[in-house]
C-alpha cells in the first residue's frame, strides 16, 4: 500500500468523483455541506460492507434479532434519552464574517480563522435534527430525526420480549441513517450531518458486563479485518470519563490511522441499565426482563458495538489505494477484498467489432450474473483502457473473450493485485472468481 501521506485523501475523492463512487449531494445547485451522494459503485461497495456485517453479526447468529425503526422519533424519546439535554458542541461565530466553528476544534479561540475577525463568546449547539409533523397551523408536534440508532433499540426492547421471548443475553441490531447537526462538516465523508450506522444492543446481566465487553470488542476486531483493514493501522481508544458519552460507564473507540490523523470508525461502548431506565420513567412502560430458569425480574444492561458504514468504507477506500508500476507504466489500483468489491469480475470480448467475440462474451456474462450478481461487462475502448478502468475500481478479476474461446472453450483470466493472466475454461469460471 503506498505511504499514507497528506495528499491521499485528494486522491482518493477524485477517483471516487472520476469512477462514480460518491459525489457532492444536490452538485447540481452547488453542493448541500455535509452531504454525499453514493454513485453505482459506492452504493454497491456500501451495500457489500452492510450485507457482509448483517450476515456476521445478525443472520448467522441465534441470539441477535435484527430490526428497522423510524427515522423520525417524538420528543418524548430524545427527552429520556438525555439528547437533548447532552448532545451538544461548544460553538463560536465571528462578529464580522458570521462564520459558525467549533470551539473545541480552535487553536486561537479569540480570532476567526476565515477573516481574521473577532470571535464571539462559547455557546452550546445541540445537534439533533427537529422535524414538525401534523399539517394544520397549531396542531403540528416537534419531534426529531434520530441522533443515532440506539434509541429504535431500546423503544422495541419491549416487542422484541414479548413477540420472541429471547434468553439472556441476546441483542437486537439494526442498519440505518442517523443526522447530526455538525457545525463544520469536513473531510470528504468522514464528519457528515447525513450517515449510515450498522449497530445492535447487547443486553446482558450486570455481572456479565466486562465478559461480554471483551467478547465483543475481539469479534470488532476480527470485522475489520474480514474487510481488508489491516489492524497495525488501527488503534484502540480506551476513553476517559470526560471523553465519553453521557451514558457510556466505558467506550473504546477504533481508530484508523488515515492522512487526516486518528479515524474514529467503529466504537464499543456499555451503556449499563441508562437507557432503559430512563425509559421506564419515561413511558411509564415496564422494561425489565424476567429469567424465568432464576426466577428473577432485573433491568438488563448493554453492550453496544457500533460501527460506522461511511467510516468503514472510506477506511477501506483509503486502505486499498495502491500505486505501482505494472507493464512499465505506472497504474493506480484498489486492493479491495473480493468479498467487499463492488464488481468481482468483468467480462470483456477482446474486439467490440466482432460479432461472435461479443455474442459470446455476452453469454458467458449472463451465465455467470445468474449466480454472481456483480459481475461487469465491459467493451468500452481498447483491451488495455477496460484493464486500467477495472483496477482502479478494485475489480478482482478481469475475463477476456477472443478467438482461441471459439475454438478451445477457455478465457483468458487476469488478477488485478500481479497482472497475470491464466487460460481457464469456461466451466472453470465460477470456482475460480468465488
Amino acid at each position: 500500500m503506498t505511504e499514507k501521506n497528506g495528499d491521499l485523501m485528494e486522491k482518493i475523492v477524485s477517483l471516487c468523483k472520476r469512477r462514480g463512487f460518491i459525489f457532492q449531494g444536490s452538485e447540481i445547485y452547488g453542493g448541500l455541506a455535509g452531504t454525499w451522494d453514493f454513485g453505482p459503485y459506492g452504493a454497491e461497495l456500501a451495500y457489500r460492507i452492510k450485507d457482509l456485517w448483517w450476515s456476521r453479526f445478525v443472520r448467522s447468529r441465534d441470539d441477535v434479532y435484527g430490526i428497522s425503526s423510524s427515522i423520525i422519533m417524538p420528543e418524548a424519546v430524545w427527552q429520556a434519552s438525555g439528547h437533548l439535554k447532552n448532545f451538544t458542541d461548544p460553538i463560536v461565530e465571528c462578529k464580522k464574517c458570521h462564520h459558525r466553528f467549533r470551539a473545541d476544534h480552535l487553536k486561537d479561540k479569540k480570532k476567526c480563522p476565515d477573516c481574521g475577525g473577532e470571535l464571539g463568546e462559547e455557546k452550546t449547539f445541540n445537534l439533533m435534527f427537529p422535524v414538525e409533523t401534523g399539517s394544520t397551523s397549531g396542531g403540528t408536534a416537534t419531534a426529531y430525526l434520530r441522533g443515532e440508532l440506539a434509541q429504535g433499540m431500546f423503544v422495541n426492547f419491549k416487542n422484541i420480549i414479548d413477540t420472541f421471548h429471547p434468553d439472556i443475553p441476546f441483542g437486537i441490531a439494526q442498519v440505518g441513517k442517523a443526522f447530526r447537526n455538525e457545525i463544520s462538516p469536513r473531510d470528504f465523508i468522514y464528519r457528515v450531518r447525513e450517515f449510515e450506522i450498522a449497530e445492535f444492543e447487547y443486553f446482558v446481566k450486570e455481572s456479565d458486563w466486562e465478559k461480554y465487553f471483551e467478547y465483543w470488542k475481539k469479534e470488532m476486531r476480527e470485522w475489520l479485518e474480514e474487510i481488508g483493514i489491516n489492524p497495525k493501522n488501527v488503534r484502540e481508544n480506551d476513553l476517559t470519563e470526560k471523553e465519553r458519552a453521557h451514558y457510556s460507564k466505558r467506550t473504546i473507540d477504533f481508530e484508523y490511522q488515515g492522512p487526516i490523523g486518528d479515524m474514529e470508525i467503529q466504537a464499543i461502548a456499555y451503556r449499563t441499565d441508562y437507557d432503559l431506565k430512563n425509559h421506564i420513567e419515561g413511558s411509564g412502560m415496564d422494561l425489565s426482563f424476567r429469567d424465568e430458569v432464576a426466577n428473577e425480574k432485573f433491568i438488563p444492561h448493554v453492550i453496544e458495538p457500533t460501527f460506522g458504514v461511511g467510516r468503514l468504507l472510506l477506511a477501506v477506500l483509503l486502505e486499498a489505494y495502491t500505486e505501482d508500476e505494472l507493464g512499465g507504466e505506472k497504474r493506480v489500483y484498489l486492493k479491495l477484498n473480493k468479498n467487499i468489491a463492488p464488481v468481482r469480475a468483468a467480462v470483456f470480448p477482446l474486439l467490440k467489432n466482432k460479432p461472435e467475440l461479443v455474442a459470446k462474451a455476452r453469454e458467458i456474462y449472463a451465465n455467470l450474473k445468474k449466480e454472481i450478481p456483480n459481475i461487469e461487462f465491459d467493451d468500452n475502448g481498447n483491451i488495455g483502457k477496460r484493464y486500467r478502468r477495472q483496477d482502479e475500481i478494485g475489480t478482482p478479476y478481469c475475463i477476456t473473450i477472443d478467438f482461441d474461446t471459439l475454438e478451445s472453450g477457455t478465457v483468458t483470466l487476469r488478477d488485478r493485485d500481479t497482472g497475470n493472466q491464466e487460460r481457464v475454461t469456461i466451466e472453470d469460471l465460477k470456482e475460480k472468481i468465488l
